[in-house]
């Protein structure tokens, strides 16, 4: 099965062309299976995009290669697809006739490489699914804990809006009555339990609680300030179904600095391997795991890299995803349970923009 594994988000290459001849593709006259292998797919991740030449007429296995290299997220483009293609998979040939390779300016400012990026999560999700990987997800358990009421409306907003995917949440309101949130609870339109914990646990005992709750055979972690597409579950459960890994998560890539209302994107965690280290605010993985490794560290601070370490410890693996459907919020130091400056988020920005500006995948409202 092609897989995005592997993907390669700064291109080295140029677009090369993928062309038809003789009943089989070629790229640059070195000749691909109808099912592409690993080898194939190495070879084209340094391309900054891959051009379609389309048979004038119909062949499923044309098709059946070029969805393949989609759900590999490979960046497919074309000119105008013909008929066949456009009545056989209109969503695959609306995707790749939609976008054209840009090169980056070398600027912060420069979004080429990140449009690139969001093709291919596009990408990669159609052809994915139509394969049938990722279909029939199993529901999830959200845990989340809390200090701060005023968050609680924001990151059920956030859940709310989760798509392809059944859930139930668990809030753990750490330290404050059920009764400051009872509306954003009432409104929330899924099953949720909410719970009083005292003020004293630490953060991990409380997520623990939090879990002990579920009904659902998957456990993910929401954090409360923090901005989640409305794909991030399934994108998360799409990544275990292809990889295989006991624990997934996605990259911490984008930051909004509240005081300085601005964003950055870090590059330096890359997406799409296997990793010791995925964001925190977005762990997903099986309940039976989670209770055979003993869950979050009965800590403050380190309770999310305890819970990673005690996987990896047990013969698991650790599968770190797109980061494009997840921005965290960077506040005031007192607001976290981990203290970095505001300046060490500039010092490794790879991007940098004014205001609020996530990734398209996000879909902000």
């Amino acid at each position: 099965m092609c897989s995005p594994y592997g993907f390669t988000r700064s291109p080295t290459e140029e677009t090369a062309t993928l062309s038809w001849s003789d009943g089989r593709w070629a790229v640059g006259g070195r000749p691909l299976a109808v099912l592409p292998q690993s080898a194939d797919v190495a070879a084209l991740r340094p391309l900054r995009g891959l051009r379609v030449e389309w048979p004038e007429e119909p062949d499923a296995g044309a098709l059946d290669t070029v969805t393949a290299l989609a759900a590999a997220g490979v960046p497919l483009t074309c000119d105008d697809p013909p008929r066949w293609v456009r009545e056989a998979d209109p969503v695959l040939a609306g995707l790749a006739a939609a976008w054209t390779p840009e090169a980056g300016d070398g600027t912060p400012e420069s979004v080429a490489d990140l449009r690139r990026e969001e093709h291919s999560v596009l990408l990669r999700r159609h052809a994915l699914r139509a394969g049938g990987v990722g279909t029939g997800l199993a529901p999830v358990t959200v845990v989340m804990a809390t200090r701060r009421p005023h968050y609680v409306g924001h990151a059920l907003g956030q859940l709310a809006r989760q798509r392809g995917v059944g859930l139930e949440a668990v809030v753990a309101l750490h330290g404050f009555p059920a009764a400051r949130v009872r509306e954003a609870v009432e409104e929330f339109p899924h099953p949720i339990t909410v719970i009083e914990a005292e003020p004293g646990a630490p953060l991990g005992t409380v997520l623990n609680m939090a879990a002990a709750r579920a009904s659902t055979g998957i456990v993910a972690k929401w954090d409360d300030d923090d901005w989640y597409g409305p794909e991030h579950l399934a994108d998360l459960l799409l990544a275990m179904a292809y990889s295989g890994a006991e624990l997934v998560g996605t990259a911490p890539e984008f930051f909004y600095l509240q005081p300085l209302h601005a964003t950055i994107r870090r590059v330096d965690y890359s997406s799409e391997v296997w990793a010791d280290h995925v964001a925190g605010g977005t762990i997903l993985l099986g309940r039976e795991v989670f209770e055979q490794v003993g869950g979050f560290g009965p800590l403050d601070r380190g309770e999310d890299a305890h819970l990673l370490h005690a996987v990896e410890a047990a013969g698991g693996r650790v599968y770190r995803t797109h980061g494009l459907g997840y921005v965290l919020r960077r506040s005031v130091s007192a607001d976290h349970t981990w203290n970095l400056p505001l300046a060490h988020f500039l010092r490794v920005a790879a991007n940098q923009w004014r205001g609020f500006r996530p990734s398209v995948i996000l879909e902000a409202p």
